[in-house]
Formats: C-alpha cells, structure tokens, sequence
C-alpha cells in the first residue's frame, strides 16, 4: 500500500514551563493578557506533522512518501528521514524562505501554549499530486495534514479529481479554517482524523451533525486523550480502543502524528480498524514517553510484549506477523 502523506515540514523549539499556565490566568482579563513565561529548558527538535507521522512509518518498516515544503536549510533534516526509511525525493525547497517553525510551551499539568511560523509552508500550494504518484508507481491513499491552508484544499480537490482516497487531518489548521474550506477538507474523505475538541470545532464550524458528518465520510477517527481512540462508521456500532500503560510520561508533543502513524501501518498491513487503533497507541505511548516527537526507538522485543500486556497475545501475534 503506497502512502503519501502532506503536512507541515518544521523544527520544533520545545520549552517546560515548571508551574500551571491557569495559575496565570485572570478570568476578568482575558480580553487584554499580557504574560511571559519563565521556562526551565529548551529543546530544539525535528517536527511538523508530515515528517513526525512518515517518521513513525518508517519506524514501523515502511515507506512512506512524505509531501511538503521546507527551506534551504533542510538538508540535515532530509538525511535523518531517508535514514528512517522516509521517501523525501517529492519534498520541495524553497529558495527565498526558511523551513517552518512551532514554538511550544508545556506546563506542569502539560497543557500547552504553541506559536507556528510559516516560513518555506506557504509553497507547499505549488505541489501537484500527480507527478508524485507518478514517480511512486500510484498512491493508495493520500494523509492530507495541518499545512497551508490553500495546499490542502488543492491536495483534496485533486485526489477527488483524479479519484485518488484521501484521509483529512485538518487538526491544527481548524482554528482559521472557515466552515467552507472545512466541508471541501472532509466531504468524501475515506478517513477523518481528529481529536474530541476538533470534532466540536468541525461540527460548529461546518453546521454538520455528528451523523451528517458519518455520512460523508468512511470512517470517522476520534483520539481521546488518556481514554485512547474512538473510531465509528455509519450504521455501524463504534470501536473503542483504550492506550497502553505508560512508563512515565515526558511530553506529550508529537502523539496525535504518531497515532496516525500506527494506525495507518496498520491499514496498509490490513490488520482492520481496532488493531491498526492498537498499533497506534502504543506507538503513541512509545512519544509521550520521549522528549521530542522524532526520538523514540521502537525495540522490537519490548515493544511487543508491552503490545500483548495492553492487548492480548493474539493480537500481538497478528502485528508481529508484519513489524519489521
């Protein structure tokens, strides 16, 4: 199964702020707040959803092509995902603008205040899908990710266009999205990804219902936070899946990609909709555990008998079968 994945191709600049951001908070002044942060650490750190879900992909064995923009300056970043057995060779490169920056603040209750510059993202809009599929031999589905806005509503309309499946990830582009580009991002989708708070954004912003929305796309996938995934399709009854036991938890940055990461491993693989979910949790245990979202090792022996604790010994048989 040939994967193409677009996203956000950045650096993320991660900082630990040691006290609680809503200790911060004046209710009565929320309409004039001016805060700063005194933080205890600075990590500098590879991201970008596209880079962090191929990363996890290629983790797993696979291949995945990952589709973005990045500026002069990605040269080591594209060492260290071909490396990771990432196909980068449709990666364009800006000449004028430096590859994307998220800047990220987490607090002791690890709740998180981000910023996000553009930079080289906003040529991702130049990319045609074609000339990729072309090179790759076809594309089976093609993971539309957080990145500039006029790039994924051009990246949906052509795998509709040219009949291509395509799973939207709008994530955390739906808070400038208008409820038009949103329904042009969903309508059709054979995967929609999101979290409980993006599924309320989707819903109010589109003016769809929870069963309009299941009615026009194949399957509808919901991470929970701690209560792990909640995955419906219409006239069907919901699967939920819960996460794996973590060891410690470190950073939550990257999960959500690294989620996606496991679950589309586990489509390719054609292990169905619960083990794929499986898969993904714990990879994305696998990332809250690590600092940084592209840091994580994946040993195989540890990773299965973790896999088999949190979900049986068949299914863990089932996913050995295919883990590199």
């Amino acid at each position: 199964m040939r994967i193409a994945v677009t996203g956000s191709i950045a650096t993320d600049h991660l900082m630990t702020f040691p006290g609680r951001f809503a200790d911060q908070l004046v209710a009565e002044q929320l309409h004039t707040v001016s805060l700063s942060f005194l933080v205890d650490t600075l990590d500098v750190r590879r991201g970008g959803v596209g880079p962090n879900i191929c990363f996890g992909m290629g983790v797993l064995g696979l291949r995945p092509v990952l589709v973005g923009a990045a500026g002069p300056d990605f040269t080591e970043y594209r060492a260290w995902l071909d490396r990771h057995n990432v196909d980068t060779a449709s990666v364009h490169i800006s000449e004028v603008q430096h590859t994307a920056r998220f800047v990220c603040t987490t607090d002791a209750d690890h709740n998180q205040i981000a910023s996000f510059y553009t930079g080289a993202m906003s040529e991702a809009r130049q990319i045609e899908l074609q000339p990729v599929a072309d090179r790759v031999g076809g594309l089976d589905l093609v993971l539309i990710g957080a990145d500039d806005p006029q790039a994924m509503i051009r990246h949906t309309q052509e795998c509709r266009t040219r009949g291509i499946p395509f799973a939207a990830d709008p994530s955390q582009q739906l808070a400038r999205l208008d409820g038009d580009d949103i329904r042009v991002l969903v309508d059709g989708a054979e995967y929609l990804f999101e979290n409980e708070y993006e599924s309320a954004l989707i819903e109010g912003k589109t003016g769809w219902t929870s069963d309009e929305i299941l009615a026009k796309v194949g399957t509808r996938v919901t991470t929970l936070g701690a209560n792990g995934v909640r995955i419906e399709r219409a006239g069907e009854p919901p699967i939920e899946v819960g996460t794996a036991e973590e060891e410690r938890k470190v950073d939550p940055t990257g999960v959500g990609d690294a989620f996606r990461a496991g679950f589309l491993a586990g489509l390719s693989w054609e292990l169905g909709l619960e083990r794929s979910a499986q898969l993904g949790c714990m990879l994305a245990t696998l990332v809250i555990e690590t600092l940084g979202t592209q840091e994580y090792e994946l040993r195989r022996g540890h990773f299965m008998e973790r896999f088999a604790k949190a979900y049986g010994h068949d299914a863990a048989a089932e996913v050995l079968a295919h883990l590199a």
